[in-house]
């Protein structure tokens, strides 16, 4: 008791001494008063409670109640899962760098990362790793979460591996020395067309603005680029500043990018330097629903300047920026600090007054309310009307950014047949395999990407397996709806080897040739007087 007793003193003198760097004496001894009876409460229930007690426990607990009181950004993160959450935007992790999948029990390499120690000692996609370290893997019923387990570590330590490779009747050994891996926030970047220019991310990471820089001046040599399509679909956020760097690269010098205020943070200002590598040509930016916080701000910023199209569908509708801060044993909370505000003074944020709980239902009661489907459907406050900056077009804040074209989702319900075989991984698992058999010839004869895509057919007789392997799964056939999936199923199979063979480019190269968001921004492009009229109030 003496030892718990001694820690929560601890605490309490490190919550003092912060209290000290309070400009409110008021608020200061407010904090003071409920820390010291929070405090008593711990000891009471460590003193006097009838069954054993974990107090470490019931503190976080405690915390994570108490966050959810203030809003739903607001989380505490334990000491375990912060090195897991950074990843992602730090843009690195350590490992041996490969992307891998659990294929007939067997650890199967999809693909090394360039540069990464793996493709350095020669591993191959295609190749089984059957032993770790001298320990069996194959046939004992793998997880991803064990693959990480054995696979990742601290750079410089070295891990020996086992692999069985087509061709090859002898087991080959590789020894990798474990390095940092870096973690793209970039999908794809290629030509459209001869004029257009698209780039795909997929986060706002650490790594973002050097992988935008090298996107676009790659583009920016092909002959007859003049255009960008930029795809912020599905992209949650990130890092604040990668959001003000990506807009930065389309906007002139000074123009405000976005600006954040809260109770206890005065209002600051970002704004566009005077270098941009995008600063003039016709711009096109993607969103959907999942688009939320950074790409919200880069979205916002481009719209409020009349700087180019937005095409999709509502944004997410995050405007609260968070800060993190850490507890004394390795925790964190990440705190919601300020309001992000648009450049003609949005708040994007949608109301969370009903509970975190309400919050995270927005999305069903969005799709319900048909707004997926219909821009008559979305309403918003007409208190809360902007205008843009220059050519004083309306927009709204309160909920998200609202697109210039809408485009709604195909929600047809003959997709259900296909979206079970997608669920059921058997599309993924049939292509996977038959690549695996077919793998040599497919390198011999589609030397580049360009070959692939101008000669590769898929056959039926691949589609007809996998259809079989719906039968024996329960999936329910009907006639209209396997021709319906048939040719979506043929293009998942063309995108999917394209990965595997070439990269995630390729892959988007194909996906994206029916994509009706994408059919719809290269006609507005093509359009000069239709896009110039987007940006005019009419």
């Amino acid at each position: 008791m003496m030892t718990q007793l001694k820690k929560t003193i601890a605490i309490g003198f490190v919550l003092t001494f912060g209290l000290m760097t309070m400009s409110n004496p008021v608020q200061a001894q407010d904090v003071q008063a409920n820390m010291m009876k929070y405090g008593r409460l711990l000891q009471l229930i460590e003193s006097n409670y009838v069954d054993t007690t974990n107090i470490e426990n019931l503190t976080e607990k405690a915390i994570v109640e108490v966050l959810k009181q203030l809003d739903p950004h607001s989380v505490y993160i334990s000491k375990e899962e912060v090195e897991k959450m950074n990843e992602p935007l730090q843009g690195s992790f350590e490992g041996i760098g490969i992307s891998f999948n659990i294929f007939k029990d067997t650890l199967l390499v999809v693909a090394t990362i360039p540069g990464g120690p793996s493709e350095k000692v020669g591993l191959q996609a295609g190749d089984r790793i059957v032993q770790v370290d001298n320990k069996d893997i194959a046939g004992i019923g793998i997880e991803n979460s064990d693959v990480f387990e054995m696979l990742r570590g601290d750079k410089g330590t070295v891990v020996n591996l086992k692999v069985l490779r087509n061709g090859q009747k002898d087991m080959l050994d590789f020894r990798i020395i474990r390095d940092k891996i870096p973690i793209h926030s970039l999908d794809a970047s290629y030509m459209i067309n001869d004029e257009t220019g698209y780039i795909k991310l997929n986060r706002f990471s650490a790594t973002t603005t050097d992988e935008f820089f090298d996107a676009i001046k790659a583009l920016k040599q092909k002959p007859g680029f003049q255009n960008l399509v930029l795809d912020l679909r599905g992209n949650g956020g990130g890092y604040l500043k990668a959001a003000i760097e990506l807009a930065d690269q389309f906007l002139g010098a000074f123009k405000m990018i976005v600006y954040t205020e809260g109770e206890n943070n005065k209002r600051k200002d970002y704004k566009a330097s005077a270098l941009g590598e995008f600063e003039q040509g016709k711009l096109v930016v993607l969103i959907d629903e999942g688009s939320a916080s950074a790409s919200e701000i880069v979205a916002g910023a481009i719209q409020d300047w009349d700087r180019g199209v937005i095409i999709g569908r509502r944004s997410f509708g995050k405007g609260l920026v968070q800060q993190p801060y850490f507890l004394n044993d390795g925790s964190m909370v990440r705190l919601t600090t300020a309001h992000y505000y648009t450049p003609s003074g949005r708040g994007i944020q949608k109301s969370y007054d009903e509970g975190v709980e309400a919050y995270r239902s927005d999305y069903r009661k969005r799709f319900e309310a048909g707004e997926f489907f219909t821009r008559d459907s979305i309403h918003f406050d007409e208190e809360l009307m902007f205008e843009t900056l220059i050519n004083k077009r309306t927009v709204y804040g309160g909920g998200g950014v609202m697109p210039d074209i809408f485009v709604p989702m195909d929600t047809s319900m003959r997709y259900g047949y296909f979206n079970q075989m997608v669920r059921k991984n058997i599309v993924y698992t049939a292509t996977l395999g038959y690549l695996d058999i077919n793998r040599s010839e497919f390198t011999q004869k589609y030397p580049s990407f360009e070959t692939y895509q101008k000669n590769f057919v898929v056959e039926d007789e691949l589609i007809e397996k996998m259809l079989a392997e719906a039968d024996k799964e329960g999936i329910e056939r009907e006639d209209e709806s396997v021709a319906f999936a048939r040719p979506i199923i043929k293009e998942q199979v063309r995108a999917l080897i394209a990965r595997d063979l070439f990269g995630q480019s390729e892959f988007y190269q194909i996906i994206n040739e029916d994509n009706d968001v994408i059919k719809e921004a290269l006609k507005v492009l093509k359009n000069s007087s239709e896009y110039k009229n987007l940006l005019v109030e009419n």
